[in-house]
C-alpha cells in the first residue's frame, strides 16, 4: 500500500491559489496591524500615521529580459511596481529598501547603472533610499524592493469598500505594456536569427514606454484629494484588468458590468494588436503591468470626475449574484476570467 501523501504542483492552483494556501490561517495578533494579506499593501497604526507597507520580487527571465531591457529602466520600474501599490490605498510612499542577489556576469558599472535608475524614480516621486540587501545568486538577477508609505487612517482605501450602484472606473488607458512587450518580445525573436538586423521601433515611443517606463499613478492620488473624491475601493493593474476587477469583486462581495466599448486604448495599443493578429482588448483585459488604478465612486463622487479626460467609467458595480461579467458591444455577457499575467505556471 502507498501511503505517500500526494504532491500538489504549484501550477495546478497558481499564484494566487497559493496565496490563499498558504495564508489562510493567519490570525492577526497585535492591534497596531489594521490590514494584513489580501490587500495591495498591509496597513498598521503607530499613532498619528498609518504606515502602509508593500513589497515585490522581481527575476530575471521570469519577470525581466536583459537582451532588451536596460538596467538603468529596470531599476526605476522595479521601484514604481511598488510605489503603485501604495498609491492603490490611497497613501503617500515616504521610503524604500532595496534586496539584490547578484550572479557573477554583474560588473560593478553594471550594479550602479541599474541603481541610477532606484535613484531617479525615488527624485522623481520624493522617496527616500533607506536601506537593503545585497547576496549572491547562481542564475542571473532579483530585485526585491520593499516601499512604506503613510496615510490617515480617514483616508485609506481598500479593495473591500465597492457596493451596488457605485460606478468602475479606472485611470489612464490599458493594454499599452503588454503590447510594448509584444514588440520587444518579438524584434528580439529577429535579433536571435539576424544580429544584424536593426530594431523596427519607430512609430512605437508611447508603448514601449509603457513597457520599459511605467509611472506609478501620484497624480490620481492628488486629484482625488483636490477633487474631494474618496473611491468605495482601489486597486493598482498589475496583473491585467479582468483579474484585478475579479480581485475588486471578491473582496467587497459584489459583482460587476463592465462595459467593452468604455475600456480606454490608446491608437499604439490598438496599432501593435493589429500586427499581432489580436484583438486589442485581450491586451487591456489580460496584458497587465499598466500600473493604473482601477476604482469604484458613490455615484455623488462620480459627477466630480466626469470632466476629467484621464478617468473613464468604464462599468457599474452589482449585486454579487449577478457575476462580473463583460458586455460586449452586442449586449451579451460574458463572464470574466482572470487570464492575466500568471507568475508561477508552467
Amino acid at each position: 500500500m502507498n501511503n505517500e501523501r500526494k504532491q500538489t504542483r504549484i501550477a495546478e492552483i497558481g499564484e494566487f491559489g497559493l496565496i490563499e494556501r498558504l495564508t489562510q490561517h493567519i490570525q492577526l495578533k497585535n492591534k497596531s496591524t489594521l490590514k494584513g494579506v489580501g490587500d495591495d499593501a498591509a496597513v498598521m497604526d503607530y499613532g498619528n500615521k498609518c504606515v502602509v507597507f508593500s513589497t515585490d520580487l522581481l527575476t530575471e527571465g521570469i519577470h525581466f529580459n536583459l537582451m532588451y531591457v536596460p538596467l538603468k529602466h529596470l531599476g526605476y520600474k522595479a521601484v514604481i511596481v511598488n510605489l503603485s501599490d501604495i498609491f492603490a490605498m490611497n497613501a503617500l510612499p515616504r521610503q524604500i529598501t532595496v534586496n539584490l542577489a547578484l550572479s557573477g556576469k554583474f560588473s560593478v558599472e553594471a550594479v550602479e547603472e541599474l541603481y541610477s535608475g532606484i535613484y531617479l524614480a525615488c527624485e522623481n516621486y520624493g522617496v527616500d533610499l533607506i536601506g537593503g540587501d545585497t547576496t549572491s545568486s547562481l542564475t542571473g538577477l532579483t530585485i526585491s524592493i520593499s516601499a512604506l508609505g503613510e496615510a490617515d487612517e480617514k483616508d485609506l482605501v481598500y479593495r473591500s469598500g465597492a457596493r451596488p450602484g457605485d460606478v468602475l472606473c479606472v485611470s489612464g488607458d490599458l493594454g499599452g505594456a503588454y503590447a510594448g512587450l509584444q514588440l520587444l518580445e518579438r524584434e528580439n525573436e529577429v535579433f536571435k536569427v539576424n544580429p544584424e538586423m536593426q530594431p523596427q521601433l519607430e512609430g512605437y515611443d508611447y508603448i514601449l514606454q509603457r513597457q520599459l517606463k511605467p509611472e506609478a499613478r501620484l497624480d490620481v492620488v492628488n486629484a482625488f484629494e483636490k477633487l474631494q473624491v474618496k473611491p468605495t475601493s482601489m486597486i493598482d493593474i498589475s496583473d491585467g484588468l479582468s483579474s484585478e476587477i475579479m480581485h475588486l469583486c471578491k473582496n467587497s462581495k459584489v459583482g460587476c458590468r463592465l462595459f467593452e466599448e468604455k475600456v480606454p486604448m490608446d491608437n499604439q495599443t490598438k496599432q501593435m494588436a493589429g500586427e499581432l493578429n489580436i484583438n486589442p482588448l485581450v491586451a487591456a483585459l489580460n496584458g497587465g503591468e499598466d500600473y493604473e488604478l482601477l476604482f469604484t465612486l458613490s455615484p455623488e463622487d462620480a459627477e466630480k470626475i466626469k470632466n476629467d479626460p484621464d478617468f473613464t467609467v468604464i462599468g457599474e458595480i452589482t449585486e454579487a449574484s449577478e457575476g462580473t461579467n463583460l458586455i460586449a458591444t452586442g449586449g451579451s455577457a460574458i463572464p470574466l476570467q482572470a487570464q492575466g499575467w500568471k507568475h508561477l505556471e508552467d
